[in-house]
């Protein structure tokens, strides 16, 4: 199905809708912003480098004069630089909140929290941005949309090492991360009547994510990438489709066919059961909970 035609099938203008998205110049970020912007939704983009978040915000400001545009600074393996941004989030009130930013294979260290950065910004940070922005969210009836991943295939929940610190497979760390923040949302969301949830996922892309390999090697492996996954254009439409449909229980809107390709599509999620689920959940509420005592 084309592209445009699709989006014009499933979408709604946004107009008097403010919509916050983190990450919003990445590959899938950029690609969400330029379609939220063409149905008319004022948007707030949170992005650690502030010239090239105000320079593509400048660029859609051309595009579609109508909308305006807020610009938060912010560091999500930095904690009070989170917190800085949380603030700023509060005040501008957002109706959406897209959860959109990731990391996957950079270099790790242990942040002021006590955890590694990736589980920082893959988890901790958006579930932090989350809780706090509740209150607000409910009082515009709002929704959270989640990016997940496949990746979260590749984990299992282990106690004794919550941020995979011991593991080295980029893909297994990154995993948990994203297994933690879908899952702990699922379970936080189960008994909110206020505000709903959208967990979603793109399948496999090509975009600055996967430019962790050597350069030589993705220099060779780039182009088939591109002829063998969709590319950010069609893959963020998972996401769009969560934007305006939530998510009951347990379930994501990923790619049709074999979560990689095709058009969004609702999938039951049977990768993580009820007692995992919780342990999740009471996992992440303590290391929350132990984030506050340090405020």
């Amino acid at each position: 199905m084309n592209i445009n035609r699709w989006i014009s099938q499933n979408t709604d203008s946004l107009k008097g809708k403010t919509v916050a998205v983190t990450g919003s110049t990445g590959g899938l970020g950029n690609e969400l912003c330029e379609i939220l912007a063409s149905l008319s939704a004022n948007l707030v983009l949170l992005d650690r480098n502030a010239e090239k978040s105000r320079k593509f915000g400048e660029k859609l400001k051309e595009k579609h004069p109508l909308i305006s545009i807020e610009y938060i600074t912010v560091d999500l393996s930095v904690f009070q630089s989170v917190k800085a941004a949380t603030e700023k989030l509060k005040e501008l009130s957002p109706d959406i909140l897209i959860l959109n930013a990731g990391a996957y294979s950079i270099p790790r260290y242990k942040t002021e929290l006590g955890y590694h950065n990736v589980f920082q910004i893959n988890f901790l940070s958006p579930y932090y941005i989350t809780k706090q922005l509740l209150p607000v969210l409910r009082e515009k009836s709002g929704r959270v949309v989640v990016v997940g991943s496949i990746a979260h295939n590749y984990s299992k929940t282990d106690k004794n090492d919550v941020d995979f610190w011991t593991r080295r497979a980029a893909s297994k760390v990154y995993g948990n991360a994203k297994r933690f923040l879908m899952f702990s949302l699922f379970e936080l969301f189960k008994n909110e009547t206020q505000v709903s949830l959208a967990v979603t996922h793109p399948g496999i892309t090509f975009t600055g994510i996967t430019n962790h390999y050597p350069k030589l090697i993705f220099a060779v492996i780039k182009h088939p990438m591109k002829i063998i996954f969709m590319n950010p254009k069609k893959a963020v439409l998972s996401i769009v489709k969560g934007v305006f449909n939530e998510t009951p229980h347990n379930t994501w809107w990923g790619p049709k066919l074999f979560g990689i390709w095709g058009m969004p599509k609702l999938s039951k999620l049977k990768t993580c059961k009820s007692a995992e689920q919780k342990k999740i959940f009471k996992i992440s509420e303590k290391i929350y909970n132990k984030i506050g005592e340090k405020i």
